[in-house]
């Protein structure tokens, strides 16, 4: 018994170290198209409102007497850039007073946290989406880790309905869960050419890869959208702009708004049911 013993535990060793395991995968970074890195320079949409963004990503620059809203970021390498073209448009970082968001996904809450920190803004969003904000993104209903950000933190907690009135202009939240449960429709009455222009800026209506049926973490995944969808058509919305310019048929680098063929947030909302019905 001593002599197996022995034989035993000189042999374990080389067994182990005769086959090792494969490496544990590498980390996979979120890229995205380079379309929606592209930077563009301001693009004015009507009098007081700018697009700042990128060729292929939203983030709206509303400016008012008392100081600027922004709606919406892009991706979290894009502050720098939003701070410059802010810059261009006469809006000093400690000018921009709010911002809102249409959902909490890295390509379009990426660099919230940043600035708000680089700017003191304070970031307005519904509890749905204040949740996400606050993780960073982790542990999203569809893709779980795999497009987190930098964390942030909601300063105030809008319902559905609530208007924001800041520098004369009232932005009223719409809610329209679906693409995410907190996803939100924001609309504002801007002027161009010295005639009303009611703007709608409406958060994607897409469910790309989810499972829309019998989804244990979004039983009503479906009944939400359609709900939404109704929402949308809803709108008051002389002008529609989404996340996505694409989306509504918009194409910032062409440059000439006045020969934008935007839908209309009826066709927007028809659109993405039809594609709902065939998924």
């Amino acid at each position: 018994m001593r002599t197996f013993a022995l034989i035993l535990l000189t042999t374990l060793p080389f067994a182990a170290t005769s086959a090792e395991p494969a490496p544990l995968p590498q980390l996979k970074a979120y890229t995205v198209d380079s379309a929606w890195l592209q930077p563009i320079a301001p693009l004015q949409i009507a009098d007081h409102t700018w697009q700042i963004g990128t060729a292929e990503l939203t983030a709206l620059l509303v400016q008012t007497p008392e100081g600027a809203v922004l709606l919406d970021g892009g991706m979290p390498q894009m502050a720098d850039h939003l701070l410059a073209n802010m810059k261009l448009r006469g809006v000093a970082p400690h000018d921009l007073r709010l911002i809102l968001l249409s959902h909490a996904h890295a390509d379009h809450a990426g660099p919230v946290a940043e600035l708000k920190r680089r700017t003191g803004a304070q970031v307005l969003a519904n509890a749905e989406t204040a949740v996400l904000l606050a993780r960073g993104g982790s542990n999203d209903l569809h893709f779980g880790d795999a497009i987190a950000f930098p964390p942030v933190q909601a300063d105030r907690i809008v319902m559905d309905g609530e208007v924001v009135e800041f520098g004369g202009i009232r932005f009223t939240a719409h809610f329209v869960p679906g693409h995410t449960p907190g996803s939100t429709a924001w609309t504002w009455t801007d002027t161009r050419n010295g005639a009303p222009l009611r703007i709608a800026y409406v958060d994607s209506l897409s469910a790309p890869g989810y499972t829309v049926k019998d989804n244990p973490r979004y039983p009503h995944l479906a009944q939400d959208f359609q709900r939404s969808f109704a929402t949308v058509r809803r709108l008051p919305c002389d002008l529609l702009l989404t996340p996505h310019p694409g989306a509504s048929g918009w194409n910032y680098r062409a440059g000439n708004v006045a020969a934008a063929k935007a839908l209309t947030c009826s066709a927007y909302a028809d659109a993405a049911e039809r594609n709902l019905r065939q998924r």
